[in-house]
C-alpha cells in the first residue's frame, strides 16, 4: 500500500536509553592457594553466563510500547488491519464483533463502529478514492464503503469466506481471497469482478509481486504455497514447505528473492527462494503465528504470534536468520500492522478473561 507517513503521529515517536553501571574494587597482594584460584575462577564464568542470559534479551528488543487504545465492548477475534495514513486512521476487522472499528491515531482512540458485518477478515482502504472495502467471512460478501460516511457504496458477492485482501496501486486492482479455492480480481474503480483464478484450496495470505507478474498463495489445506502467473491467470507451480504445515502468515523480500512463510503445525518461519521453490531455512517460532512482516530497512521478520509473542528474526544475508528476541504480548494477540514509514507495529489485543479488548502501537527501534 504505497501511503505518506504522519508527521503528527511521528512527533510522538521516542527513542530508549540505556544505563550501564559498573562496579570497581581494590586487591591488596595477598598470598592465595591454587585452589582457592580454581573455586574464584569457575565462580566468575558461572556468574559470566548468567548474566549474559539474563541481560542480553533485553539489549536486542527492538519494540517499545508508545500507546494502548481500548476497544470497550468488543468481543471475540480480530482480524486484519488497514491505515489511512494522510487521516492518520486505523481501520480494525473485528471478526468476532461483525464490525469494523475505526481508530484516530491523532487522538488515539476510537470515533466510529461500522456494523451489519459479517465476521469481517481483509480490509483495504484506498486513499485516491477514499473507500474501504472489506471482506466477510459470512456469506462471502466483499462490501465498498465511502470513506467519509461509512455508508455502503456496493458489494459483491463470492458466496463462501472472504479473506484476505491485497491492492495493486499501479494496475488499480484489488485481490479478494475467498471460498474452497479462489482469488478474486476486483476493479477498484467501478467495483466490479473483473475475473478469477482457481486454486486448490482456501488461500490464506498472498503477496503480489510488484517488480514482477507472480502472486505467491499460501493453501494450507492443499499443504503447499501455489504461484500464480497474471497473465496467465493461473497457478504455474506449487511448493512445498519441508514438512511443516498451517502455513497462514507471508510476507515478501522480492530484493533478495525470499518468501517467508509462517507455520503453525510445527511453528516455524520456512524461507523459500522465489527463484527455485526450495527451501533455504527453517526458524522455531512461537505458537499460533498469524502475522509476518519483514522490515527491510533492519533486515528483521516480525512473526506475530497468539501465544502472546512477538519474534524477531534477524536476517544476516538472504540465507541466513537468527531469532534474535521477543516482546511478549498477550494471549490470543495473533494480528497487526507493520507500517516501516512511522517505524511502528500495530497490535490487535483480543478481550479474554481480565484482559479488555485494545490495540497496541509499537515503536520500531
Amino acid at each position: 500500500m504505497g501511503t505518506r507517513a504522519s508527521k503528527r503521529l511521528g512527533k510522538r515517536r521516542q527513542g530508549r536509553t540505556f544505563g550501564w553501571w559498573a562496579a570497581q574494587g581494590q586487591f591488596a597482594p595477598v598470598r592465595l592457594s591454587t585452589s582457592f584460584f580454581r573455586k574464584t575462577f569457575c565462580l566468575a564464568i558461572a556468574f559470566c553466563c548468567a548474566w549474559t542470559v539474563t541481560v542480553a534479551p533485553q539489549n536486542t528488543a527492538p519494540f517499545k510500547l508508545r500507546e494502548t487504545i481500548p476497544l470497550p465492548g468488543v468481543e471475540g477475534r480480530i482480524d486484519h488491519f488497514a491505515l489511512d495514513a494522510s487521516g492518520e486512521r486505523l481501520f480494525v476487522c473485528a471478526l468476532g464483533n461483525n464490525t469494523v472499528e475505526v481508530l484516530d491515531l491523532r487522538k488515539g482512540e476510537r470515533i466510529h463502529s461500522i456494523t451489519g458485518l459479517g465476521a469481517p477478515q481483509g480490509i483495504v482502504y484506498i486513499p485516491e478514492l477514499d473507500r474501504l472495502f472489506v471482506a466477510n467471512d459470512k456469506g462471502g460478501i466483499f462490501k465498498i464503503y465511502d470513506g467519509k460516511s461509512f455508508q455502503q457504496i456496493s458489494e459483491l458477492n463470492f458466496e463462501d469466506d472472504a479473506d484476505n485482501v491485497r491492492y495493486e496501486d499501479t494496475t488499480k486492482r484489488i485481490y479478494v481471497g475467498f471460498g474452497s479455492g479462489g482469488i478474486a480480481i476486483v476493479n477498484a474503480q467501478d467495483g466490479k469482478q473483473i475475473s478469477s483464478i482457481k486454486l486448490s484450496g482456501h488461500p490464506e495470505a498472498f503477496e503480489l509481486e510488484k517488480n514482477g507478474k507472480r502472486i505467491f498463495v499460501n493453501v494450507p489445506n492443499a499443504r503447499n504455497v501455489a504461484v500464480i502467473d497474471q497473465d496467465k491467470g493461473a497457478v504455474t507451480a506449487t511448493w512445498k514447505t519441508d514438512l511443516a504445515f498451517g502455513n497462514f502468515p507471508m510476507a515478501l523480500d522480492e530484493r533478495n528473492h525470499r518468501l517467508f512463510v509462517g507455520c503453525r503445525i510445527p511453528s516455524k518461519l520456512v524461507v523459500l527462494n522465489t527463484d527455485s521453490g526450495t527451501v533455504v531455512a527453517k526458524i522455531d517460532i512461537s505458537g499460533d503465528p498469524d502475522e509476518v512482516f519483514y522490515d527491510s530497512k533492519r533486515h528483521r521478520i516480525y512473526a506475530v504470534c497468539g501465544a502472546g509473542k512477538i519474534d524477531i528474526i534477524e536476517q544476516t544475508d538472504p540465507n541466513n536468520y537468527r531469532r534474535s528476541s521477543e516482546t511478549e504480548t498477550a494471549i490470543g494477540a495473533r494480528t497487526g500492522l507493520f507500517v516501516p514509514e512511522l517505524d511502528a507495529l500495530f497490535i490487535a489485543v483480543p478481550h479474554h478473561g481480565s484482559q479488555q479488548a485494545e490495540v497496541r502501537v509499537y515503536h520500531v527501534e
